[in-house]
């Protein structure tokens, strides 16, 4: 590996790292002691794509665009739908976010792969994009609920939002399951 190419990693990987240390608004928001990460949250969905038993979808291609959907976010910030920014800006800011991170990586075939799994994911026309945006809800809802548990809060809205959305059978029974022990929960 050449110096400039080995230079072009370093950087990327120094972009990277941003997303261990940003903390998920919407959890700061809600008054969250102690945070997940992006990288947490997106780290988890790559688990949870790992456990998908589903032989019409290419696994490794949702473990990928799982742990790269949000990675422009390491440039633009968490953006939330309670921000104040559109959606079409929102976009626009993180499309310019995975441009640069594709320059970055000097264009090279693995920035190509990123900036393609992110577009499948915003695109949302594919199974697999299907598939990982609900892995994104999921998580997020596991996350509340594990938070509601940790930090005696209520959060309802973050169950709201999400109610009726998901596609994947699998995913649903999880769902399924954390409303289940939700309830329980009283």
């Amino acid at each position: 590996m050449s110096q400039s190419k080995a230079s072009s990693v370093i950087d990327f990987l120094s972009i990277v790292e941003r997303l261990k240390r940003t903390k998920r608004t919407g959890w700061i928001n809600s008054g969250i002691s102690g945070p997940e990460s992006i990288s947490d949250h997106m780290y988890r969905m790559g688990i949870m794509a790992m456990l998908i038993e589903d032989e019409s979808i290419d696994r490794t291609r949702c473990i990928k665009m799982a742990i790269v959907h949000d990675l422009a976010e390491a440039l633009v910030g968490d953006i939330t739908p309670f921000d104040g920014v559109s959606k079409t800006e929102k976009y626009a800011r993180e499309k310019q976010g995975m441009r640069d991170i594709v320059d970055t990586l000097g264009n090279s075939t693995v920035a190509q792969e990123i900036e393609a799994l992110w577009i499948e994911y915003e695109e949302d026309q594919t199974n697999e994009s299907h598939l990982v945006h609900d892995l994104d809800k999921c998580e997020m809802i596991q996350q509340a609920m594990e938070y509601e548990i940790s930090d005696k809060k209520q959060l309802d809205s973050f169950f709201n939002t999400t109610k009726g959305i998901f596609r994947h059978p699998q995913v649903q029974s999880w769902v399924d399951e954390i409303y289940r022990r939700r309830q329980a929960r009283g």
